[in-house]
């Protein structure tokens, strides 16, 4: 037997008090005179010994009832096969609220019964004891230690959360606020349903001066579908066309499934997209067509229909289309080819300006989707470094030397763009014999793969060199395999080159108006860099949109259906990269606002790795508590997770049993006294 409060058997001392008593109170004599004692001296005698005997039954009473109140207070107890603490404690109590809590068992929710075990931990503890109340939000406020009745409160507002945190990452913020308070013992409990993907304790990770205790829970069934990512075929979608939508529909289950409906809605509309076959623990990737009818900002959700865990049913996803492609053509001269200005002026999708090379206006560089090279005998040193930036930053060139091209310049430029060199111009006829149909220039551009396509010819080009490092990629080839026409990346942008001069009476290409014009546009509308879909909740903490007039003098704000917020922003060269810091509070859409227009919108789901609903088993949980510091508690007990817990932490308490001793010694004494008349 051991005490929580050894110390106070010094008031065993206490104990002098009956002994004092009874030598001094039954020792005072009262004289009765009497006649004559000759007959009395036998009862006399009996009846002295009768009363001894009282008196020391009487002493023994009062002094076992000391002791055991002595006892009592200092709190004895049989210690557990674990040390005992003793004094005041320490306790970090993490529930989960992870979407994955929301499953059912058979009784309640997940987060319902942990909360409850929760509440159970706390009041197994004294109110001198300091607690700490952590979920997978992190806040700030539960960083710090609390009384007992504030530690229920705070568990009471636990509600489940779209956050997810691995429990080695608990663990260490557990112990962070552990020693916010300078208090030896120091215990924490970790209420899970302890999923596969976040459990990640090892014996490195934990502190062997923090005694942890698992309290793992169960979901009846380990089910669920869900939407796992979408995305366009396209690097950029289109207005008025079927874009294909590309989406991976996951089984995380051990069931077979063979009726799973997928819907996509668009401009308020829901169209059923079919139902689904998915394997168990395997999952699908189905094609959706959307036709893009509105220019600008799209939203779009998809959809399935899943019980009970429905955070991954819905999919978010924005895309921007332009009704217009700005192109900017640079002549040396200012007066463009005749048949370039035919072809951007023929159609209203393009927006068109003119400019020479002494006119430029490199601040508006930016604001052009294709800038065209044309005309332009030698390129000097500052365009060059303009164009370069441009490109960098998203922007989208094409490039025609002139006949009488200064090569050394433009391999100056070339070299800067990360692009092939020129030779020298050789007067030679050529005809383009292949067109690159599976690059996004050239795909999806003509019906009838089987029609004969007029391809264009040129009468002299100057021959692109092939480095393997600039990772050229043809968009039209010659007969002999050279390249007529080339693609380069770089940053978020392209670079297109042709080897030809765009001169009519070199090249015909801009007279054929079925490859020249659709070129032209979808050179217009690409980007080395695709447009994110969607983001991904506490994963993508930057986004970034494109710079608009003075921004780094207006405040951008994110608006969603439960209010809005102003990132924190910063530009850089034409792009605002905005740092969402957790800001987002759950999946939707968020329209990009600046001042009083809508400049752009962003699509945030939730992480889906809670999807997943596999657990660790039996004996994985019990490996767990085979580490150092590291017990396994009961948590489908109430009763027993009490008692468990009050063992574990105070061995078997026995100070109960000494204030029974107690009263019954205080009884026997009135007893002796009343009812024994020595």
């Amino acid at each position: 037997m051991q005490f929580l409060y050894p110390n106070f058997l010094w008031a065993l001392a206490a104990l002098a008090i009956p002994i004092i008593i009874h030598l001094f109170y039954f020792r005072r004599f009262k004289k009765v005179p009497f006649s004559n004692v000759k007959f009395l001296k036998e009862v006399k005698e009996e009846t002295s010994m009768r009363s001894r005997l009282r008196n020391l039954l009487v002493l023994l009473a009062r002094c076992l009832a000391v002791a055991a109140l002595v006892f009592a207070f200092a709190q004895p107890f049989i210690p557990s096969a674990r040390e005992v603490l003793t004094g005041r404690k320490a306790v970090s109590l993490y529930v989960d609220n992870s979407f994955s809590m929301g499953a059912e068992s058979d009784r309640a929710p997940l987060l319902q019964i942990a909360k409850d075990r929760a509440r159970d931990v706390v009041n197994a503890y004294g109110v001198e004891d300091r607690f700490q109340v952590v979920d997978n939000n992190f806040n700030g406020r539960n960083q710090r230690l609390v009384g007992q009745e504030e530690a229920l409160e705070l568990i009471e507002e636990i509600k489940v959360a779209p956050a997810s945190r691995r429990l080695s990452v608990v663990a260490a913020r557990q112990r962070s606020a552990l020693r916010t308070e300078n208090i030896d013992n120091q215990i924490s409990y970790l209420v899970s349903d302890f999923q596969r993907n976040i459990t990640d304790l090892s014996a490195e990770q934990l502190d062997t001066n923090v005694q942890t205790n698992l309290v793992p829970l169960a979901a009846v069934r380990e089910r669920n579908v869900g939407i796992d990512s979408a995305w366009f075929e396209a690097p950029v979608p289109q207005l008025n066309q079927n874009n294909l939508l590309l989406v991976r529909v996951r089984n995380y289950g051990t069931e077979d499934l063979d009726n799973v409906r997928l819907s996509l809605n668009y401009l308020g509309q829901n169209k059923p997209e079919g139902t689904l076959a998915i394997p168990a623990q395997d999952y699908v990737i189905d094609s959706v067509y959307l036709n893009i009818t509105e220019p600008g900002i799209g939203r779009a959700e998809l959809r399935i229909t899943d019980f009970p865990v429905q955070f991954d049913d819905k999919y978010f996803l924005t895309f921007r289309t332009a009704d217009k492609v700005s192109v900017l053509n640079i002549d040396d001269d200012g007066q463009p080819n005749r048949n370039l200005r035919a072809a951007l002026g023929g159609l209203s999708v393009f927006a068109a300006n003119y400019t020479g090379s002494r006119n430029i206006d490199y601040g508006s560089l930016a604001d052009n989707d294709l800038i065209i090279l044309t005309g332009q005998q030698s390129i000097g040193s500052g365009l060059a470094e303009q164009l370069r930036l441009y490109v960098e930053n998203g922007g989208n060139l094409l490039i025609f030397p002139p006949q009488n091209a200064d090569v050394t310049s433009y391999n100056t430029l070339l070299t800067r763009l990360a692009a092939d060199r020129l030779e020298a111009y050789t007067e030679q006829p050529r005809e383009v014999s292949g067109l690159n149909r599976q690059e996004f220039i050239f795909r999806d551009v003509f019906r009838n793969r089987s029609a004969a396509l007029r391809l264009p010819a040129s009468q002299g080009n100057f021959p692109i060199s092939r480095l393997g490092s600039r990772r050229q990629e043809s968009l039209l080839t010659y007969r002999d395999g050279s390249t007529a026409l080339a693609k380069y990346t770089l940053g978020e942008g392209n670079v297109y080159l042709s080897s030809a001069p765009l001169a009519t009476e070199i090249n015909n290409l801009a007279l054929n108006a079925e490859i020249f014009i659709p070129m032209l546009y979808k050179m217009g509308i690409s980007s080395g860099r695709r447009r994110q879909a969607a983001y991904t909740i506490g994963q993508d903490e930057v986004i970034q949109t494109n710079r608009r007039g003075a921004a780094a003098d207006l405040v951008f704000k994110l608006r969603g259906q439960n209010g809005e917020f102003i990132p924190e922003q910063r530009v850089v060269d034409n792009r605002v990269l905005l740092t969402i810091s957790n800001q987002v509070p759950e999946a939707g859409v968020y329209e990009l606002v600046l001042g009083d227009e809508t400049v752009d919108a962003f699509a945030f789901n939730y992480d889906r790795k809670e999807s997943d609903l596999t657990y660790l088993n039996g004996t994985e949980l019990a490996a767990l508590a085979n580490l150092p510091g590291v017990a396994l508690l009961d948590a489908d007990n109430q009763a027993s997770l009490i008692g468990d817990i009050r063992e574990r932490n105070e061995g078997t308490p026995l100070w109960r049993y000494f204030i029974w001793i107690a009263l019954g010694a205080l009884l026997v004494e009135v007893l002796l006294l009343r009812f024994w008349k020595g």
